[in-house]
């Protein structure tokens, strides 16, 4: 399974929004959405190594193109910061409906760059599962974009829309744009924010100046964070500068993202089996409140024996369920029995008298007996392990339904 896919969700009023969804390489300890600078995309260098930085770094990252922009349908003419704010929410729902072993992936970071930096700040409020946000580069006030099109803002007023060139790209910008970035991000929304926060920012950029991070860190209440990303451009096009930002939000996320929510089985009795982003045969399984893993050992290309094989799951149910039976039958009778081992060893293998049959499982079992017993305690106990549920669906043989959901 790679670990970027292109993903493609409803948006808030049905258009299709595009995105890549980076997931973890090792153990998940987290969900991020990443949302990019003012007519910009998700394959910004910032956001594609950002995300892959923080997707090493076990967090997995979802980026889209707002409406509008990139691969997502929708007019940009139409959109507004308030529609970027229902963008995110809408990545944010898509996301939650993801798994990822036994992990679903519900986001609890949101990451925006720029004027996406405004645009987390203003949406981390509506989307319950959030609990920390990291801005890079972003304004304090929203309406910061609009010196961009300065030159147009009469004839976009007057004429409801007009088109713009911004980084020599041109622009429809429609009037509800424009009035809506006029009243979004006030000090006392920043004061507000319910959400761990991380500034950062390069003293040296010249598309938002330091200022803009000065103000919304001093608006903001803690817990809070700033670091300097020192010689970093605005849009961080150096590789570097870009990595650093990734290191320094994973290892913040690190301490302040609550612990990841798990898949359970919804019955007693169900067991959840799902891949595990360890090796090619490394999965994770959920029984319960319990978590397990199953692999295969390093005799086996691309196993890494990070648990047990399959069938030693099917020895180990036998095992238990035999200790069990014989505690729970010498309990009934008085029995001075202190202990029960189990060992047992699966081998497929050929009838002596009948090899052309095929080979068929077999299984030795061999149980030790601790306590005062006597020899007619010792035989009846032998007698029942035969007679524990798990040795008796074994015997009587299983039928197996699958079906796809």
């Amino acid at each position: 399974m790679s670990n970027i896919q292109d993903v493609r969700f409803a948006g808030p009023v049905g258009q299709q929004l595009a995105g890549k969804l980076h997931l973890p390489q090792g153990s998940y300890r987290g969900a991020a959405i990443f949302a990019h600078c003012f007519t910009c995309s998700k394959e910004t260098l910032a956001a594609s190594r950002i995300a892959a930085g923080l997707a090493r770094a076990g967090l997995a990252v979802l980026r889209f193109d707002f409406t509008g922009l990139g691969r997502s349908e929708g007019a940009f003419s139409n959109t507004s910061f308030a529609s970027n704010i229902d963008d995110l929410k809408a990545a944010a729902g898509f996301m939650a409906a993801e798994k990822f072993g036994t992990h679903r992936l519900v986001p609890q970071l949101l990451i925006g760059h720029s004027l996406g930096g405004a645009a987390v700040l203003t949406a981390a409020s509506d989307i319950e599962t959030v609990s920390a946000v990291a801005t890079i580069g972003a304004p304090s006030f929203a309406g910061h974009v609009l010196h961009l099109f300065d030159q147009s803002l009469a004839k976009i007023e007057a004429d409801g829309q007009a088109e713009v060139h911004i980084g020599g790209r041109p622009f429809v910008v429609g009037a509800e744009m424009v009035q809506d970035l006029k009243s979004r991000m006030t000090a006392d929304h920043i004061a507000h924010l319910r959400c761990d926060l991380l500034v950062l920012h390069s003293p040296i950029d010249t598309i938002v100046g330091i200022e803009n991070a000065a103000k919304i860190f001093t608006h903001a209440k803690h817990p809070k964070s700033f670091v300097s990303l020192d010689k970093a451009n605005h849009l961080l096009t150096d590789a570097g500068d870009a990595n650093f930002a990734a290191e320094v939000i994973s290892s913040w996320a690190q301490r302040c993202l609550p612990r990841a929510e798990k898949l359970s089985p919804s019955k007693e009795g169900e067991v959840l089996v799902s891949a595990s982003p360890d090796g090619d045969f490394a999965h994770d399984i959920v029984a319960g409140s319990t978590a397990m893993r199953a692999d295969e050992p390093l005799s086996v290309p691309g196993g890494l024996d990070s648990g047990p094989p399959p069938y030693d799951f099917l020895l180990a149910g036998l095992g238990a369920c035999t200790a069990m039976t014989l505690r729970l039958y010498a309990r009934h009778k008085g029995w001075p029995l202190e202990d029960v081992e189990v060992q047992l060893h699966h081998k497929k293998d050929y009838l002596e008298d009948n090899k052309q049959a095929g080979k068929l499982d077999f299984i030795d079992r061999t149980i030790v007996l601790k306590g005062e017993l006597d020899d007619d305690m010792r035989a009846r106990l032998l007698e029942i392990a035969d007679k524990c549920p798990v040795h008796k669906s074994l015997e009587a043989g299983i039928q197996v339904t699958t079906s796809l959901s």
